[in-house]
């Protein structure tokens, strides 16, 4: 392997997603030398395969909705159905523009940037294209890929993964979605709304399980409500083709069949065949394990982003790597809080939270510490104008800080930054009672939820 021994860099980053370009972005921003290696295209999952294909597809899928059901609002338009090559020319075009400017912002900051597959070769190296990139520190960031599970096998055509649901030239006429968490509640969302019958496997007891329980429930009714079905409790026994489609058989013996299967039950880390057990990282099912401050037990060596067991969300590998960049600049860092995070779902309607559900607080603070409140959208103003329905739910810990922010209700992935806002500087209700919210919108309602928290409720019953 030769070796170019001009340069030594101060990082060497294996992998371009979320994660790997922030620390890229910051670290040449706080002065480090910066190599950057990518087998596939800059900015990874997210930009390419997940968060912004897939939100491009669920905002068609919205207008889709709005032109069928525009009546309601006193506008006539007619729905003549969904054109999948249109849908995807606007998705790509959004993605292509991003893609552009990501290019131009590390070209812009004199980031070494090489294509191709990484190896890491040593504790302070990596070898891509036949070459060693040589690093003081090295970064490793290599993302996800979609899961399955045993027995069950992706084949792209009947069988398929998110990735192939991304790029899928037609509409199902229907579909089973297996698994209810956020990857797969997005696509049965979107399919429907451009008029597939979808069907949501899921093997525990609620739709998008790791939410307050509260807020599973309300999204449960208004998928039935839209007509989307769901069968809960139940695991996944098998997948055999039918004349015409896809059969899945249930452990307890049910049968559902659809003309494709999408197999949504999370993603798993990319990290085989990469050197990095050769090279003594610790691992743990195929995770590299870190620390607070996302350092291996290799002294040379971190990792962020989906490679390590933290949420696997966008925003967090963007906040792992800038710490790990800082941490190398020198800067004094402070772990993230991941219960701090903002979550959100971007079904129709959305599931947006951040803290503690009320389950978890009564774990952690004692089930007689905890207060909760719910606040109704159809008491807010802004949400009966875009006649969407839902709660904005709120734990506390008694006489103390708000703990968890729970909201189910269209557009309320908007609403989540005044709520991490919330938790994150522990606000007490009566502090954001006294805030005043523009009316009319649905940022009021979370302020009205605080001011019935507070003891002062206004469109409220007492």
């Amino acid at each position: 392997m030769a070796n170019d021994a001009s340069t030594v860099f101060d990082l060497v980053i294996l992998g371009g997603g979320s994660g790997g370009y922030a620390a890229a972005l910051r670290g040449a921003q706080l002065g480090l030398d910066v190599a950057l290696i990518e087998k596939n295209k800059l900015g990874g999952t997210c930009l390419h395969n997940g968060c912004i294909p897939t939100k491009a597809l669920l905002h068609a899928g919205e207008v889709a909705d709005q032109s069928r059901e525009s009546e309601q609002f006193g506008v006539k338009t007619s729905f003549e159905g969904v054109d999948m090559a249109g849908v995807h020319k606007y998705k790509d075009e959004v993605i292509a523009g991003l893609y552009k400017g990501l290019q131009g912002l590390v070209a812009s900051r004199k980031i070494t940037y090489i294509e191709g597959a990484g190896q890491l070769s040593s504790p302070t190296s990596v070898d891509v294209n036949g070459q060693r990139v040589e690093g003081r520190h090295i970064l490793l960031a290599t993302g996800s890929v979609p899961k399955t599970l045993p027995g069950l096998e992706i084949d792209g055509n009947r069988i398929i993964s998110s990735d192939h649901a991304l790029t899928l030239d037609r509409v199902p006429k229907s579909a089973i979605v297996l698994g209810g968490g956020v990857i797969g509640v997005e696509f049965a969302s979107a399919w429907k709304s451009f008029g597939s019958e979808v069907t949501v496997i899921e093997g525990l007891k609620h739709l998008v399980p790791v939410e307050d329980e509260n807020s599973s429930k309300l999204l449960e009714r208004a998928f039935r409500k839209r007509g989307i079905k769901f069968n809960l409790g139940t695991f996944f026994q098998k997948a055999e083709y039918t004349q015409d489609g896809v059969k899945v058989t249930l452990a307890d013996g049910k049968e559902f069949e659809a003309e494709v299967l999408l197999v949504a039950i999370g993603r798993g880390p990319v990290s085989q065949g990469l050197g990095y057990e050769e090279n003594g990282v610790a691992m743990d099912r195929g995770f590299v394990l870190v620390d607070e401050y996302m350092r291996t037990n290799v002294p040379t060596i971190s990792a962020v982003g989906d490679l390590v067991p933290t949420l696997q969300l966008a925003h967090v590998g963007f906040a792992e790597g800038i710490l790990v960049a800082e941490r190398l600049a020198g800067l004094k860092t402070v772990p993230v809080d991941y219960d701090g995070v903002p979550r959100v779902t971007y079904c129709h309607p959305e599931v947006a939270s951040v803290g503690l559900t009320e389950a978890k607080a009564k774990e952690v603070y004692g089930a007689d510490k905890v207060v909760s409140i719910k606040f109704p959208l159809g008491g807010n103003g802004k949400s009966r104008i875009l006649k969407t329905a839902g709660e904005i739910k709120l734990v506390q810990v008694k006489d103390g800080a708000v703990v968890g922010v729970h909201m189910v209700g269209d557009r309320m992935g908007e609403q989540v930054g005044e709520a991490q806002l919330i938790y994150n500087w522990e606000a007490l209700p009566a502090e954001v009672a006294q805030l005043i919210h523009a009316h009319p919108t649905q940022n009021e309602a979370l302020g009205e939820a605080h001011l019935a928290l507070a003891g002062k409720p206004l469109h409220m019953h007492d």
